[in-house]
């Protein structure tokens, strides 16, 4: 008997007496797959579904629709439940989908019988499996006896959640890729998804995806807490086909159309939008807040920092009459906190925005940008923790920027060429322990493109803040002009800081 032999059949023999855990699937199985596709050449996705699917007018495409009494995991009575969206339309990648049972992975196959094709059934065929372009999850939120829809995933690497009481908006993506850089943006997509089948008194639902793209593949390891605030845990491995020059973590993609800090005149409702700032907090502990604009050119700026607490993009304001929407209610629309775990390192928070013709168009992005760049054969390792939600999403403990006013007010002549004027509200704990006739003073600053004329603080008796009313001199229209501003009072800072960019006129 050889060395050799003895050494396999030790092998052999300890593989079989190993726990089942041990042979679990997991990201692992997931990575080999994307470091594996990252060492070959991109291939495009091919359409996978028939021409008259593709050719599908929206009308019929809506017209197509899953059979609730379908849904996976229903017969079972579990706490999580999966529905599905069909090929169709612009919807034309479809996806492998596969169910983990008892640490397994095998083929989770869709049959055409769960879906009603209404006027879209003349081009499908009626035997066979369905083509799956995307999935909602489903689970208790609002109601212990109801499933509500809690997220769901459809189109290149795009995904959306809804917390306890508010309803769907913003969305996220796996990745973003030269969003705002020089080449034109590349949508890496998720082409695999393996769903864990759930326990009885599972609260959480596991979900791993394969994302695949022309520079970049990935594995991703994704788990739903629904709640107040539903939170998504990420894990993340990514691995680099080609260089990328902006490589945009954590990805938030929102609309912004009008707002109380830039209104539109031919529209009855005060402000229609799905957040209405981004705020960020940094690794020294500065609270930031920037409204959003809807800018007539693309406009990019970005906050450096040698490390992150976390960004995010939300809709502070949540009363109704800010928006007087009775179908959109944009009061409810939710935001999104992103918190990294671990040591993500130095880099930048960007915000991009455009120009948006109307509410239906997304204009504004916001993500992580690493200061390390991504270079061919070369792999980057990160997680993050997501909380969808409203006003049980961090904020900055001491007072916060609830109004942003933009424009002037009675004024004796006219106004300077290049005088710009704002009035900003702020609330919290801070202040309100602050007696009304107390000395507080705005600090404020426009930088090189700018000037402060004036900047006072003083109590306001409706909401019991206090504003700050700043005056500032633009010098030059054809550059941007950064904005700061914030409240103390002696040697203490009570707010976070207001952070305004205009971009070029």
């Amino acid at each position: 008997m050889t060395m050799g032999f003895l050494v396999r059949a030790v092998s052999l023999a300890l593989l079989l007496l190993a726990p089942l855990w041990a042979l679990a699937f997991g990201l692992d199985d997931v990575e080999a797959r994307a470091r594996s596709l990252a060492s070959e050449s991109y291939r495009a996705p091919t359409v996978g579904v028939s021409e008259g699917l593709a050719h599908l007018d929206y009308d019929a495409y809506r017209s197509l629709r899953f059979k609730p009494s379908q849904s996976a995991w229903r017969d079972a009575a579990l706490p999580f439940e999966l529905q599905f969206f069909h090929a169709g339309h612009r919807y034309t990648a479809t996806l492998k989908l596969h169910e983990i049972v008892g640490g397994r992975s095998r083929p989770l196959v869709i049959p055409r019988s769960s879906f009603d094709y209404g006027s879209a059934s003349a081009v499908v065929p009626r035997d066979g499996a369905a083509e799956v372009v995307g999935f909602r999850v489903h689970a208790p939120l609002n109601k212990a006896e109801y499933k509500d829809e809690v997220a769901v995933f459809l189109g290149a690497s795009y995904f959306r959640a809804v917390g306890a009481g508010v309803a769907y908006g913003l969305s996220a993506r796996g990745l973003a890729v030269d969003t705002s850089g020089p080449e034109a943006e590349e949508f890496p997509a998720f082409r695999e998804f393996w769903f864990e089948r759930p326990a009885q008194a599972a609260t959480t639902l596991t979900l791993y995806a394969l994302l695949d793209g022309p520079r970049l593949t990935g594995a991703y390891r994704f788990v739903i807490h629904p709640g107040a605030p539903t939170a998504i845990e990420v894990q993340a491995r990514l691995f680099a086909r080609a260089p990328v020059t902006t490589l945009g973590i954590a990805p938030l993609t929102s609309m912004f159309f009008s707002g109380e800090n830039q209104r539109d005149p031919d529209d009855f409702r005060p402000e229609v939008h799905d957040s209405d700032g981004l705020q960020v907090h940094t690794a020294n502990g500065e609270w930031i807040w920037r409204p959003l604009q809807n800018p007539k050119q693309p406009f990019a700026t970005s906050f450096v920092t040698s490390g992150l607490r976390g960004f995010g993009l939300l809709q502070r304001d949540r009363a109704f009459n800010s928006y007087e929407d009775l179908e959109a209610h944009y009061e409810r629309r939710p935001g999104v906190w992103i918190e990294p775990v671990g040591d993500w390192g130095p880099g930048r928070v960007e915000l991009y925005q455009f120009r948006a013709p109307d509410e239906t168009h997304d204009n504004v992005a916001a993500y992580w940008v690493p200061e390390r760049r991504l270079q061919t054969g070369q792999s980057m390792t990160l997680s993050y923790r997501m909380s969808w939600g409203g006003d049980e999403l961090p904020q900055p403990p001491s007072s916060r920027v609830v109004q942003t006013l933009r424009g002037h007010g009675y004024h004796d002549g006219p106004v300077p060429p290049g005088r710009l004027q704002f009035q900003l509200d702020f609330a919290g704990s801070a202040l309100q322990r602050l007696p009304a006739d107390a000395e507080v003073e705005v600090v404020a600053d426009a930088g090189p493109g700018g000037r402060v004329v004036r900047g006072i603080a003083y109590r306001n008796s409706v909401t019991g803040g206090w504003r700050a009313s700043i005056t500032v001199d633009r010098l030059e229209a054809s550059r941007p002009l950064e904005l700061r501003a914030f409240l103390r009072h002696g040697p203490d800072t009570l707010s976070e800081t207001w952070s305004y960019a205009l971009p070029p006129e």
